[in-house]
């Protein structure tokens, strides 16, 4: 459509130019027939288009060109008529190029996605397709090239990786042997092997180039609005120009009303403003499934956050080491880590984990047995390790476990959990393992005052009295614990209900979300991770690890909403004015035309301003 229309308007200008020339030189009569035929070569596109939309039920603002159009044909305005087509050819062409330009960021994801994994097979690499790539397998990320699946770095060496992309973080990060490493990154270091463990379709990267295309697919309701108000243009323009018509009894002024009304600034402006805004938010890390969802963050007063993994970390970390004999915090760890190397628990990964990041070296345990759920035993360098709950290790043998455990008190944090260990025939320590608030999330609920919303909650399915220290650091309104799936319904039913509160934005990240974001009027899931239920729900995708980002998303959305309307607004007043000098004939069919085209190119460039 964008090539036509490209095309259509060099024909048009160059049949204005020739037509010109032709004048100047005293032959009106071939200038008037090189303009006609521009005109109609327009008319076909025109009326195949109007018709069909139409047929739709759908009255647009390229029926009032139409009339405009087929006015100055039979009116002799041929000039009129081939500058009504030039601006209408050249309005799509640049609306196309404005929107095309506003997606520039949501297609360089798309096209960013790896096609191809270079695939260890024993002694050789082999070029293999991504899709072709299975859990288990070693791809050898060479430099500068793009992650092509989620995996954990195989090699002795640690991996250095721009994150740029997903995160927008511009630093590289280091990432240790074991550590994991999410498609759609890049290499920014040396050439690294990797362990497949998600398949491409499951990959983070493959998550966010699937919410991007149902971005990109999304029709801004804002047009739609703008439909309807050309529904009230069309007999408001036909009204004035029969006005004029009556009472000068010359079609002229008819026409001039009808030209300097096409075409209207309404649908030009609106949607390139709301998606110039989708890639701005796409800039910053922050996938928004079309217009509605702007129209909505722009729109909101209220924003319910759950808390795990929303406004905490959701995993859990090492929060510090309490000994209870000589032997050093470090040392205690280090060993502790190395027999979790062993475990399949929930805690132990991240035990492991923190351990590395601490720049910890870890053996290799033997003799491991582990009680699901409770403890696991081995020998790591020649000593007997224990790690476990306080019951566990106390059925092992070792006494005072459970008050040991009960000594270690200190400032309690979400989610908190102990882990006691065993050296050799003694109690060595305690590693508290929490789950921390985001570095980003404190005074969240302020930063998103400034920004314009109203009311903040929190919506924990955690205790109530965890759910309270957090919504005290977040600096949140009202605090929701002990929220199962339904209840979170209920709270989001109960904020809507009232009409100061409305728009409600919630935000979420796991299962239990889903519901709650697909009831609110924008749902925002943290998909960092890639695609879950949460980010297929939701309206809006943050795919950075960042919660600030929230804030940004509603700053963007106000801001796009805020030009769209004003250049709507600007737009029709500047129309409805030109109308009404028309129609007292001081603004002749070809001055109106040129006036009107004057005005689409400025609501356009002011719509463009969404995009900064």
């Amino acid at each position: 459509m964008r090539r036509i229309d490209v095309i259509l308007a060099g024909l048009i200008l160059v049949a204005l130019a020739i037509g010109g020339v032709l004048w100047l030189r005293g032959a009106e009569g071939a200038a008037a027939v090189t303009w006609a035929g521009a005109t109609a070569v327009v008319l076909v596109p025109l009326v195949l288009g109007v018709t069909r939309s139409l047929l739709r039920g759908d009255v647009g603002v390229d029926l009032i060109a139409l009339v405009a159009i087929v006015g100055a044909l039979l009116l002799g305005e041929y000039l009129a008529g081939a500058i009504v087509a030039l601006m209408l050819s050249g309005g799509n062409a640049l609306e196309d190029y404005a929107q095309g330009r506003a997606g520039r960021e949501l297609r360089a994801l798309v096209d960013r996605a790896p096609r191809i994994a270079h695939r260890r097979e024993g002694e050789r690499i082999v070029e293999v397709p991504v899709d072709a790539l299975e859990v288990g397998d070693v791809v050898v990320v060479r430099a500068g090239e793009v992650v092509p699946v989620d995996g954990v770095v195989a090699d002795e060496h640690e991996a250095v990786v721009d994150t740029s992309a997903l995160t927008g973080e511009p630093l590289p990060v280091v990432v240790h042997p074991g550590g994991e490493v999410l498609s759609g990154t890049a290499n920014a270091g040396e050439a690294f092997e990797l362990v497949v463990r998600r398949t491409a379709p499951e990959s983070a990267y493959a998550g966010v180039v699937k919410l991007v295309r149902e971005a990109q697919e999304q029709r801004a309701p804002f047009v739609r609005m703008a439909d309807r108000y050309a529904v009230v243009f069309l007999p408001v323009t036909a009204a004035i120009a029969g006005l004029a018509w009556a009472l000068s009894g010359d079609p002229v002024r008819a026409l001039a009303v009808f030209v300097v009304a096409t075409p209207c600034p309404l649908i030009l402006a609106a949607p390139i403003a709301l998606v110039a805004g989708l890639s701005r938010a796409a800039k910053a890390g922050v996938i928004v499934k079309g217009g509605a969802a702007i129209e909505g963050l722009g729109e909101a007063r209220t924003v319910l956050l759950d808390k795990t993994g929303t406004v905490t970390v959701g995993e859990p970390e090492i929060d510090r080491v309490v000994t209870l004999n000589t032997c050093s915090p470090d040392e205690i760890l280090r060993l502790a880590a190395s027999l979790d190397q062993h475990s399949a628990h929930v805690l132990a990964e991240a035990l492991v984990h923190g351990a590395e990041a601490r720049g910890l070296s870890l053996s290799p345990p033997s003799e491991s047995s582990e009680a699901p759920g409770q403890g696991i035993v081995g020998v790591v360098d020649g000593h007997r390790v224990a790690v476990g709950s306080s019951r566990w290790l106390e059925s092992l043998g070792y006494r005072g476990a459970r008050e040991a455990s009960a000594s270690v008190d200190g400032a309690r944090k979400p989610g908190q959990a102990k882990v006691l260990v065993a050296i050799d025939d003694e109690l060595a320590g305690v590693i508290v393992m929490a789950d921390h608030i985001r570095p980003d999330a404190a005074g969240l609920a302020d930063t998103l005052r400034r920004v314009g919303i109203e009311h903040v909650a929190l919506v924990s399915g955690d205790r109530v009295e965890i759910a309270q220290e957090v919504g005290a650091l977040i600096g949140a309104d009202v605090v929701y614990g002990e929220q199962r799936p339904e209840d979170k319904l209920e709270v989001v039913r109960a904020v809507r209900a009232r009409e100061e509160l409305r728009k409600v934005v919630m935000v979420g990240d796991g299962i239990n979300d889903a519901p709650a974001l697909a009831l609110a009027d924008v749902g925002v899931a943290m998909g960092a991770q890639g695609a879950t239920v949460s980010s297929e729900t939701a309206d809006v995708v943050i795919v950075v690890d960042r919660i600030d980002r929230v804030a940004d998303a509603i700053r963007i959305g106000r801001r796009s909403l805020a030009i769209a309307k004003q250049s709507v607004v600007a737009g029709l007043g500047l129309s409805l004015g030109a109308m009404v000098v028309a129609a007292f004939g001081y603004l002749p069919p070809v001055a109106g035309a040129l006036f009107q085209e004057v005005i689409d190119v400025a609501v356009i460039l002011n719509a463009l301003r969404a995009l900064r």
